[in-house]
């Protein structure tokens, strides 16, 4: 296998026993048994369709912030988007950007252009790859708002672009999450807007932030997706879980809905704070708390 791969991607670009604490915004995990830097889409139409085909396990990696790897590693390949994959280029209104490009750095761009709509955005740590997937969103603001196509690879290698419609966006979810697609560019429909009012909505949903989430503590933003009905960090506090710690995991004093990680604390920790938390809830409330979070790889 690593004889072929080299013919697709160079040997500095490939590396074995990749520590995924230096890839995760929560700062845990283990080793990735492979760890691939992909910069061209051609890379990924001849890799995919091979991984596939021999059964190979692989991770698409966007900027780990909504991603908690066991401490034992994982035991397949991850393929992160850097360098071309993550360039940004406007067009009048729109913004193209390529999967591997940072939400917020995209959100900038738009300030900078004068195109208005991707506000929310500024403040989210993950790609612009990540965000379309999950359509991510924060302050009345989600990505289901702007964007216009989404270019995507399949299982065999073929490209195929998808519209708004055919995103099938919902809280948290798109057609990505349930077929087989990695997304490889995405189209944004912006407005024409003052880059100063633009700024300044950035700067006062950043304040925002600050003041409401425990940034200074590495986590993976809100742990739980939003119950129909409720909102998980009130639920989580009225079940008296603030401040409930394993090792060195953490439901946050600060806001319920993060669970942090103090400085020590293993993926290990994190996954028992997150399943104590979901059954004290459904023991209390009667609710189920589904997590954002994304588990890979052995606890």
């Amino acid at each position: 296998m690593y004889d072929y791969i080299k013919t697709i991607i160079p040997r500095e670009r490939i590396l074995f026993h990749e520590p995924m604490n230096q890839h995760t915004t929560f700062r845990v995990g283990g080793e990735a048994e492979c760890f691939f830097s992909i910069q061209q889409e051609e890379e990924l139409v001849k890799l995919i369709p091979y991984l596939n085909q021999i059964e190979q396990d692989y991770f698409i990696l966007g900027n780990g912030s909504n991603l908690l790897v066991g401490d034992k590693g994982y035991r397949g390949i991850v393929l992160k988007f850097d360098g071309p994959m993550e360039q940004i280029r406007t067009d009048g209104m729109r913004i193209t950007a390529k999967a591997g490009a940072p939400l917020a750095k995209v959100a900038v761009v738009a300030k900078e252009n004068g195109l208005t709509g991707l506000e929310f955005a500024a403040g989210i740590p993950g790609t612009i790859g990540g965000g379309v997937v999950m359509n991510a969103g924060a302050y009345d603001g989600e990505m289901k708002q702007v964007v216009e196509t989404v270019r995507v690879i399949d299982r065999e290698g073929e490209i195929t672009t998808l519209d708004n419609d055919t995103m099938e966006f919902g809280y948290r979810t798109s057609i990505i999450k349930n077929r087989p697609f990695i997304v490889l560019e995405v189209v944004l429909q912006l407005a024409e807007g003052d880059p100063e009012q633009i700024g300044a909505k950035m700067e006062e949903l950043a304040q925002l932030r600050r003041n409401k989430q425990p940034l200074e503590y590495a986590s993976a933003g809100s742990t739980f997706k939003r119950p129909e009905g409720y909102y998980a960090g009130k639920l989580i506090m009225e079940a008296g879980m603030r401040g409930y710690r394993i090792g060195g995991a953490q439901v946050s004093n600060k806001h319920c809905g993060f669970i942090i990680n103090t400085g020590r604390a293993t993926a290990a920790d994190i996954k028992e704070v997150i399943e104590e938390v979901q059954e004290r809830v459904k023991e209390r409330f009667h609710v189920s708390l589904e997590p954002e979070v994304v588990f890979l790889g052995d606890f």
